[in-house]
């Protein structure tokens, strides 16, 4: 018999292979650049992606000490400038840096020590996904600027200014990528809050309204807590981390997490050493064999720690893979590990106060486990002796699957034709070890049957 050959329904030739401009592949898969388009109604909306790639740029030169102030303006809820005071992009190199992908000040970690913009691909993804995008450079007198529609340069230009250093970008998101879509003020000033929290010094105008912080992390579980610590907040900063903790009334635990600046709002690495080194550290001062769960019961917590070029597991960097510190460094775990062992067991030996709060806290998390265990295994056995609510049975108290009860064994059942043959037997049987069920009628005698 003949093998039939299945034609291809599409042919597949030269012809199909294709190669996109940078400008073009960011506009054709977005969802690679900015994980997803939306229209701003979600704090993960693509659009936050793009001033958070902008403002990361602004919040880098910040830490290199260039810049204590960036001015942000978000006009009709569509289109955003961002101004800082940093250096300033290099004005020779201006258009790649905002239209070649793969190209940044990025990569060699001599300028940017521990900056969160590491790939190269941040503010080009802005002009790519931007139906108009501007770009100037103040340094030393001269600015250059740019205009792009689409990722396309329509206008380059290079003037004198009196201007300080800096850079300004603009930009209003494509309508026709982004369908329909507003920039929510609540959302915008929750991230640059954000910013405020982990850069302490730094101001942030945004709309004409300061926004800065003076205790960092503490400051942002102050203004994040919806109940009152039941001590006041720890906080403690190290060498490339910082952390803020107390525990509340409230049930479950509750975590903020940041690298480089950046909100990893699903963690990572380093939220996870957190977890188990501030659990295991206060399990160690008390030295009572406490579980994980009820210590960490009721904590709300927050650390920030500067990783030299970090892995995170996609381009949005929300949640953090790195496993050291720095290249060829100390691992995350072990230093997260060893400043929270340290500097919270010397606090707790000097704060008896906070420390007896603590226990206070980790006791009465137990009692009520152990309280809400009880009861699930109460539940639990009164199921497995539920009686099906079925009046044709009439059980009895002692069940074959009771593994405690002695006389476990002896459970059985009566099975009677009708309602008749089972009240008599009813009135003799030992209540607690026979059950009685009456058939409806006769059953059929099935021997020989099919």
């Amino acid at each position: 018999m003949e093998e039939e050959i299945i034609q291809p329904t599409v042919q597949y030739t030269d012809d199909n292979i294709r190669h996109l401009s940078d400008m073009e592949h960011v506009r054709t898969r977005p969802g690679m650049y900015i994980g997803r388009l939306g229209d701003g109604n979600l704090p993960e909306d693509g659009i936050y992606v793009l001033l958070k790639e902008v403002v990361d740029n602004s919040i880098d030169e910040f830490k290199m000490n260039a810049g204590r102030r960036i001015e942000i303006d978000v006009d009709d809820r569509l289109r955003v400038s961002v101004r800082d005071y940093g250096r300033g992009i290099p004005q020779g190199k201006l258009v790649e840096a905002v239209s070649v992908l793969n190209t940044g000040g990025k990569y060699d970690s001599k300028a940017f020590k521990k900056s969160v913009g590491l790939n190269g691909v941040g503010v080009k993804a802005v002009n790519a996904l931007s139906a108009h995008f501007e770009v100037r450079s103040y340094r030393d007198g001269v600015v250059r600027a740019l205009k792009f529609e689409r990722g396309n340069l329509v206008s380059d230009h290079t003037e004198d200014t009196t201007d300080e250093n800096g850079t300004f970008i603009f930009f209003e998101p494509d309508p026709t990528l982004f369908t329909g879509y507003s920039f929510h003020d609540d959302i915008v000033e929750t991230m640059l809050r954000n910013y405020t929290y982990l850069n302490t010094g730094l101001t942030i105008m945004y709309n004409g309204h300061r926004i800065l912080s003076r205790n960092g992390l503490a400051d942002l579980l102050t203004d994040t807590m919806t109940v009152d610590p039941l001590y006041p907040i720890i906080h403690m900063k190290g060498e490339d981390i910082e952390i803020a903790f107390t525990h509340t009334n409230q049930y479950g635990e509750e975590y903020h997490s940041f690298v480089n600046g950046q909100h990893t709002t699903q963690g990572g690495t380093h939220q996870s050493a957190f977890k188990e080194h501030i659990a295991r550290t206060i399990k160690d001062f008390f030295g009572k064999n406490y579980e994980f769960t009820d210590i960490r019961n009721g904590l709300v917590a927050a650390i920030a720690i500067n990783v030299e070029e970090p892995m995170f597991e996609s381009q949005t960097k929300i949640k953090l893979g790195s496993l050291q510190m720095a290249p060829e460094g100390e691992s995350i775990n072990k230093y997260v590990g060893d400043f929270v062992k340290l500097e919270v067991d010397n606090y707790l030996h000097i704060h008896a106060d906070v420390a007896e709060v603590m226990q206070q806290k980790i006791t009465e998390s137990e009692r009520e486990r152990k309280a809400m265990a009880g009861v699930t295994k109460l539940a639990r056995e009164r199921a497995k002796k539920a009686n099906l609510h079925n009046r044709k049975l009439r059980d009895c108290r002692i069940h074959y699957s009771d593994a405690k009860n002695e006389r476990k064994e002896e459970s059985s059942i009566f099975i009677t034709e009708g309602d008749s043959a089972s009240g008599s037997i009813t009135k003799s049987r030992d209540v607690n070890t026979q059950a009685v069920f009456s058939l409806r009628g006769k059953p059929l005698n099935s021997y020989g049957l099919t």
